[in-house]
């Protein structure tokens, strides 16, 4: 399990926030220090890999939230400004 786990923190810093359309400045994160934050009501976690990478993978950080990377308009204002919001 916790080598599930590393992994999937792991996707954070390989994918580290996907695209810099979200913006070029966007902090990032190591995976020691979310899995810190992890159990933080004030985390959320948002699982935004395409397609076959999200369906066909048998790693997915707990409590993550999945949304459409494509639909960034749909989502994006749902979720509080005063979290830190983790995208992988």
């Amino acid at each position: 399990m916790m080598k599930l786990l590393c992994f999937s923190i792991s996707l954070v810093i390989i994918i580290g926030y996907i695209t810099p359309a979200f913006s070029a400045d966007a902090p990032r994160m190591t995976k020691e220090e979310l899995m810190a934050l992890l159990g933080n009501p004030d985390l959320i976690i948002i699982d935004v890999r395409y397609g076959s990478s999200w369906t066909g993978s048998d790693s997915k950080i707990k409590g993550a939230v999945r949304e459409d990377p494509e639909d960034l308009k749909s989502w994006v204002d749902k979720y509080p400004k005063d979290k830190t919001i983790v995208l992988y």
